[in-house]
C-alpha cells in the first residue's frame, strides 16, 4: 500500500490498516442521508471502499462498512457525523483534492496544510499520498 501522509487534526480520525483484513473486493453496506433527512441503507458490491464512496454523493453518506464474508460483523471504512470524519487508510489513499472539495470541504478531511504536506496541486491530485512532480 501507499504510504499515507496525514497532518493531525481534531476532526479527523484515520483507521490504521487491519492485519489480515482485506478492504478489497466485496460487498459494502453504505448509509446514507435522503433528502428527507431519514437514513437508508444500501448494499454493493463493488472493487475497493473508494468505489463505494464513489456512488453516491459524498455530503449524504454517513458510514459505509465492509461486510465480512460469513456476515457476523461488518467494519467501517468511513463515518461522518458534523465535521468529524473516521476513515480508513484504505480509502484515504485513493481519495482525491476534488473528492474532499466538491462537497467535503466543510469537515475534517479538507485542509490546505495537508494538501501542501503531499503536493496536490489540482483537483486530481491525491489528498493523502505524496503526489509525484510530472
Amino acid at each position: 500500500m501507499k504510504k499515507l501522509v496525514v497532518v493531525p487534526r481534531k476532526d479527523l480520525v484515520v483507521f490504521p490498516a487491519m492485519e489480515g483484513f482485506e478492504y478489497g473486493k466485496g460487498k459494502y453496506l453504505v448509509v446514507t442521508k435522503c433528502k428527507a433527512g431519514f437514513p437508508t441503507t444500501s448494499i454493493v458490491e463493488v472493487d475497493s471502499p473508494y468505489a463505494a464512496f464513489r456512488r453516491y454523493k459524498a455530503k449524504a453518506i454517513m458510514n459505509i462498512s465492509k461486510m465480512s464474508d460469513t456476515m457476523t460483523h461488518n467494519s467501517t471504512v468511513y463515518a461522518r457525523v458534523g465535521k468529524k470524519v473516521w476513515a480508513a487508510e484504505e480509502l484515504l489513499v485513493e481519495m482525491t483534492v476534488a473528492d474532499i472539495n466538491q462537497d467535503l470541504y466543510n469537515t475534517g478531511l479538507y485542509s490546505q496544510a495537508q494538501y501542501a504536506a503531499v503536493g496536490s496541486k489540482t483537483w486530481a491530485s491525491k489528498a493523502y499520498v505524496k503526489n509525484s512532480e510530472k
